[in-house]
């Protein structure tokens, strides 16, 4: 009696690797094992910048917030101290979207804090 290798389990792992790999260039895309390799490096750039693109967006946030605070006449450190002492509870996220969006709104916020 032959050896049971559950094919079905094997062809399923194989498929869902190979759709993983759709799109990508040459043999990355087509042969198994090495479209293995290039998926696992994939899953782990993706990881890693899942956690990187929050650090992006708050360094983004705080250079906009930085250059609206000076064409009013502060800094971003002078800012964030006088709304924590103004108990003025605006994250980094809405302070930017006024920064760029509603200058007026800001320059209110940044008199506010002042």
């Amino acid at each position: 009696m032959p050896r049971a290798k559950n094919r079905v389990a094997s062809r399923a792992r194989r498929k869902r690797i190979l759709a993983l790999a759709k799109g990508y260039w040459g043999r990355r895309g087509k042969v198994y094992t090495v479209a293995k390799h290039a998926v696992e490096k994939s899953l782990q750039y993706q990881y890693r910048d899942r956690r990187q693109r929050k650090r992006h967006f708050r360094r983004l946030w705080i250079t906009r917030i930085n250059a609206a605070a000076r064409i009013n006449g502060t800094t971003y450190s002078q800012l964030m101290g006088g709304l924590h002492r103004s108990n003025i509870t605006l994250n980094r996220k809405v302070l930017a979207d006024l920064a760029v969006n509603d200058p007026n709104a800001f320059a209110r916020v940044v008199e506010e804090s002042k």
